[in-house]
């Protein structure tokens, strides 16, 4: 879960940085964790499962986020599939506490104008993240091969260009 904050008033705690400094990062190895991991990781398989085998659907969360706006009946299940995942959100922080949570320190502005960027590649890639590199790379798809190999080279890159360049 991401933290932001919004004209200097934070929104959670502000968590140690353990000198991490902002330009260069290090790992820690406490910041390993392989179980948190391991159960998201069945979480998402087995929520991405139980939705192709109920309704026929596929996981991508732009498509079913974006079929809300549709109206009609077709819309019900898409409500309750992203109520479930903010739900399961909250369950995680309820059970394990606070100490998982990320500090971006990023305006709302910026939060929201990333978000239409992101909403424009998911209509422009024909699908998302989870709808390429969950559903698709499970259905053996050349396609979604492609899209999450593009979505890694541009993370790559991202992050090279925001640590070393800016």
């Amino acid at each position: 879960m991401a933290i932001w904050y919004t004209n200097k008033r934070r929104c959670a705690p502000k968590p140690p940085t353990r000198g991490i400094s902002r330009k260069k990062e290090r790992f820690e190895l406490e910041d390993f964790t392989p179980i948190s991991g391991l159960i998201g990781g069945i979480m998402i398989g087995l929520s991405a499962t139980l939705l192709l085998l109920l309704t026929g659907r596929i996981a991508g969360i732009s498509g079913i986020v974006g079929g809300i706006f549709t109206g009609g009946r077709e819309s019900l299940w898409r409500v309750a599939f992203l109520i479930g995942m903010l739900l399961a959100a909250v369950g995680y922080v309820a059970a394990v506490g606070s100490e998982g949570l990320v500090e971006v320190e990023v305006s709302l502005p910026l939060v929201i104008l990333g978000g239409l960027l992101v909403g424009f590649g998911t209509r422009l890639g024909s699908g998302c993240t989870s709808g390429h590199g969950v559903c698709g790379l499970a259905r053996f798809s050349k396609r979604s091969f492609a899209a999450t190999a593009t979505f890694f080279l541009v993370a790559i890159a991202t992050v090279y260009v925001v640590r070393h360049v800016f």
